[in-house]
């Protein structure tokens, strides 16, 4: 299999060739990693989101941008595909690092994480990367430091020149595509959390409305959720049948059905505290080949009216 790495590199190389016309922003730390701005300083934008999209899921996903409604007002809409679902899903895009130092704190997405390949979807699908340059995304208030990138070289087992931090706040256009945009991921995340093998995850398409850009990070993380959970679809096709596929949309949480502001205020934002089988889209099919199809769940238009404030 081809290093998920090197195909995210020849992406992150597209976003410097062309960071003005993407409204991005790249430059180099002291100690020569790279910092590419999708969305702190920098205003980023549509084409930006969804480069950085690709750039998760290290090229073997597929984004689109569309334009749907929600109570009658259009609002865009994400939709991400893809055949490689454990690898560029499980492997790359999700959000899996925990990239905290004294003086920086993000969470980290992308290819970088399989140079690592520590967590448990490494172990389940069999696959460990190796690249001499690698790519993070960080979603982040803060602005990338030194040491930020070192941790990176050192847990990556690259040179620190040789790393590319990607950082983008909940809060930016981006940073609204790109989550939008984790519909798919979500689904085979819980889906294999419930035990089903990754490898017989064949296909799958997920997609999901784009939060309006909030003004501040715990609105912005609390409409990037709303979003999946309740206006999130995904379509998968698997190999086998099992018992699992119920319990994969959002709305088989207990805590489903009320928006995530409200659960996070009542947990103090302890993001570790919140169940995790809210954090799946609304309503999946689930096509088994050669098999029944099955579709549970549903989406909430009133409630994400209300998130995203229209």
């Amino acid at each position: 299999m081809e290093s998920l790495n090197r195909m995210a590199i020849e992406l992150v190389d597209e976003a410097l060739e062309y960071a003005e016309e993407l409204n991005v922003g790249g430059y180099d730390l002291e100690n020569d990693a790279t910092v590419l701005d999708f969305g702190l300083e920098f205003d980023g934008g549509i084409e930006a989101g969804m480069l950085l999209t690709e750039i998760q899921t290290a090229g073997m996903a597929t984004p689109s941008y569309d334009l749907g409604e929600i109570s009658d007002a259009p609002i865009p809409y994400v939709s991400l595909s893809t055949d490689q679902p454990a690898l560029s899903l499980l492997c790359s895009q999700k959000a899996g690092w925990e990239l905290t130092t004294e003086d920086f704190e993000g969470l980290g997405s992308g290819p970088a994480r399989a140079l690592v390949a520590e967590e448990t979807e490494f172990r389940r699908i069999g696959y460990t990367d190796a690249f001499d340059l690698t790519a993070l995304a960080v979603e982040t208030e803060d602005v990338p430091t030194e040491a930020a990138a070192e941790q990176v070289a050192d847990l990556a087992e690259v040179e620190t020149s040789s790393v590319f931090l990607l950082p983008y706040s909940t809060a930016s256009i981006a940073g609204s595509i790109t989550n939008a945009a984790r519909a798919a991921e979500l689904a085979t995340f819980r889906l294999t959390e419930l035990g089903y093998d990754p490898l017989d995850i064949v296909s799958v398409t997920g997609r999901a409305p784009v939060p309006p850009v909030a003004g501040d990070e715990r609105t912005a993380i609390a409409r990037t959720n709303d979003a999946i959970a309740y206006g999130g679809t995904a379509h998968l096709t698997v190999r086998e049948d099992a018992d699992q596929f119920e319990s994969v949309s959002s709305t088989a949480a207990d805590a489903h059905g009320r928006p995530f502001g409200e659960i996070f205020d009542d947990l103090e934002w302890q993001f570790e505290e919140v169940p995790s089988d809210l954090f799946a889209p609304a309503k999946v099919t689930i096509d088994v080949v050669g098999g029944p199809t099955y579709v549970h769940g549903e989406t909430d238009e009133s409630l994400l009216a209300d998130s995203f404030d229209l």
